[in-house]
Parts: C-alpha cells; sequence; structure tokens
C-alpha cells in the first residue's frame, strides 16, 4: 500500500513539472545561451568579469530604432547567461536617460553609450541586429568598447523561424 502511494505521489509531482522546460531544453534559449558563452569567451581577457556591461535590446537590421518582443526576449537571455558567467550587467530599464519607447525596449543611441558608460563604468555593451530571411532569422551580437567604438566579439547564429518564433516577431507593442 504505501509502495503504491508513493508511486502515485511521484506520478503527480512529475505531471506536475510536466509543463516546465529548462532552459538548456529550449532552442531559443540555448542559442542565446551559447552565443553569450562565445561572445564572452572572444572579448577575454579584454572583458574583465570585474566591471559591468550592458546589453542593449536587440533591433531590426533594416529598422535600427525598431524590434519585437524577439529582439527584447534574446537580449534579455544573454543578459542572463552573462550575469551567470558573473558579469555585472546594468540594468537599463531602471535608467531614465535611455531611449525606452513604449513596447520597444532598451535602444541605445551612440550619444548616450559614452554618458551611460562612463556613469556606470561600464566596459562594454553588448548590442545585436536581427533580419528574417524565409524560415530562418538571421542574428548578429557585437561587444563593443563604449570609449571608442571598438568591436571586442562578434557572433552569428542562425534559428529556425518556429511558431513560437513567429510570434515573437510579430508581436505588437502594448
Amino acid at each position: 500500500m504505501m509502495r503504491a502511494l508513493c508511486v502515485v505521489w511521484i506520478a503527480l509531482m512529475l505531471s506536475a513539472c510536466a509543463s516546465y522546460q529548462q532552459g538548456n531544453k529550449n532552442s531559443m534559449i540555448r542559442a542565446s545561451y551559447e552565443a553569450a558563452d562565445r561572445l564572452a569567451a572572444m572579448a577575454y581577457p579584454t572583458v574583465k568579469v570585474d566591471q559591468p556591461v550592458i546589453v542593449a535590446t536587440f533591433v531590426q537590421l533594416d529598422q535600427l530604432t525598431e524590434t519585437t518582443n524577439f529582439g527584447r526576449l534574446m537580449a534579455e537571455q544573454v543578459a542572463s547567461r552573462l550575469l551567470f558567467q558573473q558579469y555585472p550587467i546594468v540594468e537599463l530599464k531602471l535608467r531614465g536617460s535611455v531611449f525606452v519607447r513604449e513596447g520597444k525596449g532598451e535602444l541605445l543611441l551612440s550619444r548616450e553609450v559614452k554618458d551611460i558608460s562612463a556613469a556606470h563604468n561600464v566596459q562594454a555593451v553588448v548590442v545585436g541586429t536581427y533580419v528574417v530571411a524565409g524560415e530562418k532569422l538571421f542574428l548578429n551580437m557585437k561587444v563593443v568598447r563604449p570609449l571608442d567604438n571598438r568591436v571586442l566579439a562578434a557572433h552569428d547564429l542562425a534559428i529556425d523561424i518556429d511558431a513560437t518564433t513567429r510570434a515573437l516577431l510579430m508581436s505588437e507593442p502594448f
């Protein structure tokens, strides 16, 4: 009887967890984490883990002041992975002087990058652009030194567009 109760309890617990998906099992999260790992490896030792980094919202290549939920979410995931690697991340959503438009995200204008970077002693800014071509989404990410706009690392990836990715790309601002 006790054994049967334990089996039922374990089955219930597993079914309750069935909707949860670890980040490393989701293809989009896995791609963003791998990209962040590559950027960090390429930027090392110039970009050190003891100085802050900013991750800006990724934007559409053909409209650099436009983004979607995809661009916002991908930037958030890259920031999460860099934080996991011990890089201090400056949260731009709490800053009043960054170009933030409702439903658009944190878009860094070049004239603001140096000011924000100096104010927070930021050593690097992660920026990204993306474009959709057919059933693929192409994303380019760069680690840029704000002092002189020198690109310290870059990584490109292609993501298959599935129903989830398509929904993130088609998102409208609130």
